[in-house]
């Protein structure tokens, strides 16, 4: 039976399992399968890479108190985040990373660092 490479279609020879003539027909193949998830999750990393940047520019030290407007003329989006914290008294923290900001009302913003 004759086996072709599954990006070229050129014939294979050498092992019964070989699926590509060569690396260069591999990688195309692969990274041409993954294209779709690889561009989404390059747009995900990359919302979360600015936020975390945003959070840490305006946010030096542990604590600080900054208005919405602030977060959001720095191009902040709060769509990204890595994960929820809830205390026992019931306050939402989100964070990006070790960054995070709790809603205070009023559009005020709690930014903290987690160590």
């Amino acid at each position: 039976m004759l086996r072709l490479c599954w990006e070229c279609e050129k014939p294979l020879s050498g092992r019964i399992d070989k699926r590509f003539c060569d690396d260069s027909c591999r990688s195309n193949y692969n990274n041409r399968q993954n294209r779709d998830h690889n561009q989404l999750m390059r747009n995900t990393h990359y919302a979360l890479r600015r936020n975390y940047r945003i959070l840490m520019k305006l946010n030096p030290k542990d604590k600080i108190k900054i208005s919405r407007k602030r977060l959001l003329e720095e191009g902040f989006s709060f769509e990204y985040i890595t994960q929820m914290y809830r205390t026992h008294k019931g306050a939402l923290y989100c964070y990006v990373y070790n960054q995070g900001y709790l809603d205070l009302k009023n559009d005020w913003f709690l930014l903290v660092k987690r160590t």
